[in-house]
């Protein structure tokens, strides 16, 4: 296997085809950030755009196609007991700052490409250096964990906040509360 990418997991037994391009995974990652999808449906999603036809997968088999599932998104690393981290980037929100810093990397636009496959761009991404999704990156991770922010990157903070805050996805019912106490506030 060293070398290869995968375009395929073995779920009970059978060698299942699945979708690898970034643009399916994100997809993905976008439904695991939807605050409107339960886990079950999050999951439903995930094995839908992965391996196409839920079909092909026996109903008892389904746990194992998600761990199958997981660890390809986890470009094949093994699951350790994750602790639950604070988020500190959004595939959504930071599109327009990811992108540009995967493409230095990978040398041309990316998004341009028929096909990426999904480990591929994460090898990219794993490989972003010093610009502009790394700044906010890292200021976003020591005011996760209480740290003192640099001179400048209080000045880049305080130049370009909406940036460097996580926008916190409310559920239809939350939105409904908080615009309902908004127009009474005015």
């Amino acid at each position: 296997m060293i070398g290869r990418l995968p375009t395929s997991l073995t779920v009970s037994g059978s060698v299942l085809d699945i979708r690898t391009d970034f643009r399916d995974i994100l997809v993905i990652m976008q439904a695991f950030n939807d605050p409107e999808l339960y886990l079950d449906e999050q999951y439903e999603v995930m094995l839908t755009i992965l391996y196409g036809d839920l079909n092909c997968i026996p109903p008892d088999a389904f746990p194992e196609a998600i761990k199958q599932a997981l660890w390809f998104l986890d470009c094949g690393q093994q699951e350790e007991d994750k602790k639950s981290a604070v988020k500190v980037m959004d595939w959504e929100q930071d599109e327009a700052i990811i992108f540009p810093a995967v493409n230095k990397v990978a040398g041309c636009e990316v998004r341009g490409k028929e096909y990426v496959h999904w480990w591929t761009f994460m090898g990219y991404f794993m490989e972003i250096e010093e610009g502009t999704f790394s700044t906010v990156l890292g200021i976003r991770q020591k005011r996760a964990k209480g740290k003192k922010l640099e001179k400048w990157e209080q000045e880049f903070y305080r130049n370009n906040k909406r940036q460097c805050d996580l926008k916190r996805k409310h559920t239809k019912e939350e939105q409904a509360e908080i615009d309902y106490w908004n127009r009474l506030l005015g």
